[in-house]
């Protein structure tokens, strides 16, 4: 597998999956927090136009945990992915990222806004960012009376039972259901790929982001596009809405009957969104 060197001398990992066709490289950064980056796959069939560079973040497959765990921190972590633009000899990044990985790419947009050409955060958290009130609980009574999501709702609320990696990871599957707009075979599939990281999930939040970082965006001028799933119960989706206003390009489209994995569970629909954001983009760059 690919390595490279970042900017503390750690050897870090990426996956790197050649397209066949024409379209622009693009670096994925997984969410969970810390989950192997398998659970992604290819994004409902991204990698058939484009080249994907999938990063194993620190803790996570083949890149091991820093010493100083902090150093594990998506707001840290910028700096990696901005050794890995470096690395791959490109003038900007394409990123898509998922859920808590979205934290990473605001990272990386806030520290380095001219390095990114295009920007796509796929059902992001966005209390920490936004002002709007979360309409979690509404969605989550909605869906009330399904025994399945009423155990994971239980499950996500009590938290993992022990510290074990094993153990958290099984938490993580019995809490699966609320990620999902329907809990079919599907989702029950998909909710078994890639295991999670206790520890790295841990680093992962060990250091706060400026308090100001709203202001750090506004430098970041390249297109953002953010995803919403209509039902989903982890993040909502009028926070998420909002998190697109954020940015000085930014636009949201939200995909009906789906939850936090659009991919997964619309993916005739997730992949004509991404498909005609990332046309665009392939436009500009070629009359650049």
């Amino acid at each position: 597998m690919p390595r490279y060197d970042s900017s503390d001398g750690s050897v870090l990992y990426y996956e790197d999956i050649p397209g066949t066709g024409e379209g622009i490289p693009v670096v994925l950064l997984a969410g969970g927090a810390a989950r192997h980056p398998s659970y992604l796959g290819d994004l409902a069939g991204l990698g058939e136009e484009h080249r994907l560079i999938v990063p194993h973040l620190r803790g996570v497959g083949l890149t091991e945990a820093p010493s100083d765990p902090q150093r594990g921190s998506w707001w840290s972590q910028a700096v990696d992915v901005e050794q890995l633009r470096i690395h791959l000899g490109l003038n900007r990044l394409a990123l898509i990222a998922h859920s808590a990985g979205t934290r990473l790419a605001i990272a990386y947009a806030a520290q380095f806004p001219r390095n990114i050409a295009a920007l796509v955060l796929i059902t992001p958290p966005a209390g920490y960012l936004v002002d709007e009130p979360t309409d979690v609980p509404t969605l989550i009574d909605r869906r009330r009376g399904d025994p399945d999501f009423d155990r994971a709702i239980l499950a996500l609320r009590a938290g993992p039972a022990t510290s074990t990696e094993d153990d958290f990871t099984a938490w993580q599957r019995d809490s699966a259901a609320a990620g999902y707009a329907t809990w079919h075979e599907t989702g029950r599939a998909h909710a078994q790929i890639g295991r999670w990281s206790r520890a790295a999930a841990t680093a992962y939040f060990s250091v706060d982001p400026p308090h100001d970082i709203a202001a750090w965006l506004l430098e970041m001028t390249a297109p953002v596009l953010v995803i919403a799933g209509a039902q989903d119960c982890l993040v909502g989706f009028e926070p998420v809405k909002a998190l697109a206003r954020m940015f000085p390009a930014g636009h949201s489209v939200t995909i009906e009957e789906c939850g936090h994995y659009p991919w997964v569970e619309q993916p005739a629909a997730f992949r004509r969104v991404l498909h005609t954001f990332l046309e665009r983009l392939d436009q500009l760059t070629s009359d650049a």
